[in-house]
């Protein structure tokens, strides 16, 4: 499927708008995690496993935007962007989010 920010894809024409679609978790650092994360926050500077936590949380709400564009018929999702928000003290909410279109080749009938 493709996947763009952009709002058309090159070579392509959208023929329908299907509607907005979108992956949502919602993720904790979990104990381990959160322990060395918040040791390593006290000299500053980029905390790798707050990191790693951030990565799969948003690749997992893509998976979910994915899913859910296939779900409505789906070719392709455009102006794909996501958002994030503290749900409560340690979760984080990760939206991802896009418009599922059906495109065909520019030129084919």
């Amino acid at each position: 499927m493709i996947v763009t920010t952009g709002n058309d894809i090159a070579g392509y024409e959208i023929i329908e708008y299907l509607g907005v679609v979108r992956g949502i978790i919602v993720r904790s650092t979990g104990i381990g995690r959160g322990i060395i994360g918040g040791l390593r926050s006290i000299g500053g500077g980029n905390i790798p496993e707050y990191v790693a936590v951030c990565e799969e949380a948003r690749g997992h709400a893509y998976e979910l935007l994915q899913q859910h564009a296939a779900e409505v018929g789906a070719d392709a999702i455009i102006a794909m962007r996501y958002d994030a928000t503290e749900f409560m003290q340690a979760s984080t909410e990760v939206l991802c989010y896009g418009t599922a279109v059906k495109i065909r080749p520019v030129g084919a009938a």
